[in-house]
Order: C-alpha cells, then structure tokens, then sequence
C-alpha cells in the first residue's frame, strides 16, 4: 500500500490536517481544529472503512494545555473515590495516562469524565489501574519512553513506512522458509528465522541459561543478517526466549520487538537481573543496561487478537498462550492469503491458577511450530487436585517438624502460581498459615502481575480488583529486600516456606538457601519447574547428593539431607495437552513442526502426531532449515 497516508489525505479536508504519520501499523492525523477534532462528522469512519487500517485522530501538541495547568484541571474532575495516583503526560503524541486505585470511577458513566478531560485539556485521556503492589519497573520503563517520546514518534513512523512504502527485495516469489538458530531438539535459547520473499523475522531470540557450552542462538549462521532483519516477535519472557534480544541491539539493530505489555516489561528486568547475576560470578555480561534500555525504547506491543501488520507480506496476531503472564501464541498470515503459521512457543492447553488455557480457534492455519517440552509418552501429569495435594502434604509435614520448605522458582509464571496456590490453602484451612519469604525477582514480577489483571483468568482477576481479597497481597508473604534479612531467615529456627529464583538452582538466593537448608533432614526441598539439562537442579532431580561450592579461596562440600519433591505441575502441557491441542485446533494444520523438547520427545511427539492425525510432521535440529511453502 504505498501511499497511503496520500489517500487518507484525500478523504480528510487538508485545512483541517496539521499533520499525519505512522505509528507503527497504524496511522495517527492531528488537528489544530478543536471543532475538527470534537466532531469529524464521522469522516475518520469513513476512511477505516475504505482502507481497513485503524486510524486515530488526535489534537496537534501545540493546542493541548499546558501540562501543568492541564494537571489541575484532570484533579478537578477525577473523583476523590477514584483514589487517582499518577498523571503522565506524553507531549509528543497529544495522550495524558492517568493512574487510578478504581479506574472506572475515573471514566465516569459511559464515559462521561473522559469526554470532559478531552474537552477541557484537549488531551487524549488513557486510564490505567494503579498496581496493587508498586513496581519500579514500570515506573523506570515509562519514565524511558516519555524521555524518548521524541525518538519513539520517529522510530514508529519509520516502522509504519517500512510496512506500507512497498517491496525492496525484488519481485514477488512464493516461498516460506524457517531455520532454527535455536531450540531445535532442545529446551533453552529458543531462536527461529522466518524468511519470507520480502521479509526476514526472528521469532525469539533466548539463552540458555542452563548450559554454558550452548547459551546463545546460532546468529552466525549464512541466513542470518542483522542488518537485513525486519522484525523480532517476543512470544513470553521467560530467558529462554527473550534473553538475547538486548544482543541484537548491542549489535545495532534498531527495528521493533514485538510482544504483549507484560512481556515487554518482564523480560527488561530478567535482561537486567541477569547482567547482574553476570557480573556476580566474574563474568563479563554479553551486553549492558543501555542495550536493554535501546530494547525497550523499540518494543512495540499487541494485544491478544490485536491485528497487526509487521512487514509488508507478514500480518501478526498474538493468541493467548496459558502460560504465563502475557505469553503469547505468535499467528502469522503470510503473503496476501499465500500461508498461514502458528507458532506456538511455549504453552499450557489447560486452566491453571492463574491463567486460562491456551486458545484453539483461528482464522485460518496451515503450518504449526509446537513446542515437546513434555511431549514424551510418559510425560503425563497428575491432575490438578492431585498436585495441590501433594504439595499440602509436603508443606504440612516439614511445618510439623519445625523444618523449612525451599521451592525454587521461576520469577515469572511459576512463582505466582504457586503463591495463588498456597495462598488460596492457607485461606481455606489446608494448611496452616506460615511465613512465605519471596526473595530474589519474584516479588517484583508478582507486583508486574498486578499490573495487568487483564491477562489473567477471571476469577485471580476479581480477585485483584477488589484489594481485600488479593491474593498477592496476603499478610503470609514477606519480600526479602536485602542479603542481611536473606541471612536473618536462614538462621531463625520457626517453620517457613522460601520462593527464591533461580527454579533450576544455577545462581540467585535460591542457591543460597539451598546450601543453608540442604544438611538438614527436617527441611524440604521442592522442584516445581523445569530442570533444564546440565544444571543443579537436574543433577539432584537424577539423585546426586553431594556437592562442591567454591566459598572464596576454599571449596565447601554440601551433603543433601533434606526431604527432595519433584512436584508434578507445570506451565507446560503435558503429552496428553499436547496431542488434544494438535486434535482441537480450528482449522487443522497441514504440517507440523516440533521444536522445544529433547531430541528423543521432540521424535516421539512427531511420530505420534503423524500415525493419529495423518499429517506431515518434522523434528528440526538446530541450523535447519525447513521449506513451509
């Protein structure tokens, strides 16, 4: 659609237009015109409806009010119940975001105080809910984008004119092709490029974090140019799939990253944490907090079933993917009806504590890449009452003896659901109420999640909005903000569940309690993610009791004498969600690709889907590549 800014200009009337650009897909006209911009007589309608593109009007900067008198103004009109807890203003883009405790106080009945902020400041009122627990993170990510409003206007409009200003890569051929630089018969740094005629997409770009020796994605590979990239798609934030995007900015990159609000906001502080983990072991960190700061300043990001083209052969939708917060299934519809590609990335084909099951249900669909990280035969787990069980028995006995319970967790996903979980037994007289330490990222990504209640499934969600009965909130959990309290709990003598990162026990306090904890027999330890292949947590999964950590100078030996759980939950499907998904899915792909498993499930998986559904599968190692189309 080369110029199509032209054509919009050819519907509005120019003495209205002040000016008009890209914002990424979508396209933003401003007027000086205050009557213009009250009252279009439905002309914006119309060009939606000629161009099916979305296009928003909005005020020219230069008529809104002055922030600071505007300020005033919008405290005036929020009502006091609304309990309002910030303004932001973004000048360069003409929108004001205001923070309240009970947002919809803040709109009013059917809008009414948004339409009088719009009236009286000529700013674009967006409400947001004020997080139930404060998160610097958000706070430092926003404060990143207004500084840079500037940059940010400039960069989406770029963005928005490589996607309708036409083909640069010669004519129009059909061919699809994916290679795998990552996660190919292998759990850790999931990377694939997907190669179009006009278009070269990175769909997530990880580390393994549990293996040294094969950390990061094959970016040498031929096929891949940085310089020639279009777009990264980041479907969650776990580190496997979104820890080397800070990389490619080290490396110049200066294109969007794809992804969901939360995700955007979880993988900065696991990028951050981990250049900080980095430098804690000696290591020289593979890149900085200015490359994750350049990530933030060029992340773009969708909504669940938001429409969006990327490039100009590739419109992307993101399905919810159940598995942790934000995590997204990546749908791709190719060429003008040429092939349609889901790529699933990780994902749980079942209602959890948290979040609901992953979607099954698309506009059309020909070729699937599908995770197998528990797509081996026996890889079936307990039902989810079963599980709470277990973990009640765990819990309720190691308090009876006086001992400590240690779950490691991932920061994000895990975490949460265990603390829904405990907190929902403690609530209901299961177990009986503890202290629950949350130490290491996980209370930072826990107040992320309160954040973004919209994410999650409807009853945690009911839960959030009304304060009394948040579950994250619960006086049981107790943030550890310091070495000197991590110290304090691990010499006091009363019972205690910890929820420490790292869930695999390579690095992070988790570690720490582990060599504190791990002699004792009254004390438990609880695997609840996840082992990945070469780290500690793997190695006590496979039965080593013995272990030898540097202290300085001198090596200590830790004999493992506490009770050790493997707990049977995960945000993973298991094989039977996996094949249901596969079975269930509207409509039916036509071929399979499985990625993201061990080489022996990733075969299993493939061979199982082929003999029952009669459909072509593959397997891909890392560096193939497969023809899609």
């Amino acid at each position: 659609m080369p110029d199509i800014i032209k054509e919009v200009m050819k519907i509005l009337p120019k003495d209205k237009i002040s000016d008009a650009c890209f914002e990424g897909a979508n396209i933003v006209v401003y007027t000086k015109d205050k009557e213009f911009f009250f009252d279009n007589k439905g002309l914006i309608r119309s060009v939606v409806n000629d161009i099916k593109k979305r296009v928003e009007l909005r005020p020219d900067p230069s008529i809104t009010l002055d922030p600071e008198i505007a300020q005033k103004e919008i405290e005036k009109m929020i009502p006091e119940e609304a309990k309002l807890s910030q303004i932001i203003f973004d000048p360069q883009r003409s929108q004001v975001i205001i923070e309240a405790e009970k947002p919809g106080l803040a709109i009013g009945k059917q809008g009414s105080i948004l339409r009088e902020i719009r009236t009286n400041t000529l700013w674009v009122p967006i409400i947001k809910r004020t997080p139930a627990l404060k998160c610097n993170l958000i706070d430092n990510i926003r404060s990143v984008l207004y500084q840079n409003s500037d940059y940010r206007r400039k960069f989406l409009d770029k963005v928005g004119h490589r996607i309708y200003d036409g083909w640069i890569r010669g004519k129009k051929k059909e061919w699809i092709r994916v290679t795998f630089l990552g996660g190919g018969r292998q759990v850790g740094r999931s990377c694939l490029l997907l190669q179009t005629p006009e278009s070269r997409v990175l769909l997530d770009c990880g580390i393994n974090v549990a293996n040294d020796d094969e950390a990061f994605p094959f970016l040498e590979a031929p096929e891949f140019n940085i310089n020639e990239l279009d777009a990264v798609i980041v479907t969650h934030s776990h580190m496997d799939h979104s820890g080397f995007v800070p990389y490619l900015f080290k490396f110049g990159y200066r294109g969007p990253v794809y992804c969901t609000l939360p995700t955007r906001d979880v993988m900065s502080l696991l990028a951050l944490d981990y250049i900080k983990i980095q430098r804690h072991e000696g290591k020289e960190p593979v890149y900085t907090s200015e490359d994750v700061k350049e990530m933030v300043k060029h992340c773009i990001w969708l909504n669940y079933e938001e429409v969006s083209d990327i490039t100009p052969d590739i419109r992307l939708t993101f399905y919810n993917a159940g598995h942790i917060l934000g995590s997204a299934m990546a749908h791709l519809h190719i060429g003008n009806g040429l092939h349609n590609l889901l790529y699933t990335a990780d994902f749980k084909y079942g209602r959890t504590m948290l979040l609901e099951a992953a979607a099954t249900q698309f506009p059309r669909l020909e070729t699937m890449i599908i995770e197998s990280t528990y797509g081996g035969k026996d890889n079936l787990m307990p039902m989810q009452k079963d599980a709470d069980q277990e973990l009640k028995d765990i819990v309720t006995k190691t308090i009876k003896q006086g001992g400590k319970v240690l779950m490691p967790v991932l920061g994000s996903g895990r975490a949460q659901e265990i603390m829904v979980l405990i907190e929902s037994m403690v609530r209901n007289g299961i177990i009986d109420p503890v202290p629950v330490y949350v130490d290491g990222m996980v209370w930072e990504i826990t107040a992320i999640h309160t954040a973004y209640p919209e994410f999650m499934n409807s009853q945690v969600r009911k839960q959030i909005f009304h304060k009394d009965a948040n579950p994250f909130l619960s006086e049981i959990f107790r943030q550890v903000g310091s070495g000197k309290e991590r110290k304090q709990i691990i010499e006091e003598t009363g019972a205690c569940i910890v929820l420490a990162t790292s869930g695999m026990l390579v690095g992070g306090p988790s570690v720490e309690y582990l060599k504190a904890f791990g002699d004792n027999p009254k004390n438990s330890l609880v695997l609840s993610c996840y082992q990945g292949e070469g780290s500690l947590g793997a190695r006590i999964q496979r039965g080593e009791r013995e272990f030898i950590f540097k202290a300085g100078t001198k090596n200590e030996v830790l004999q493992l004498k506490m009770d050790i759980r493997r707990l049977a939950i995960s945000n993973h499907s298991d094989r039977r969600q996996l094949m249901n998904f596969v079975h269930r899915c509207h409509p039916r792909a036509k071929k399979i690709i499985i990625n993201h498993g061990e080489n022996s499930k990733c075969l299993d998986l493939a061979s199982s889907i082929h003999k029952q559904m009669r459909v072509e599968t593959a397997a891909p190692r890392n560096l193939e590549a497969i023809r899609i189309k």
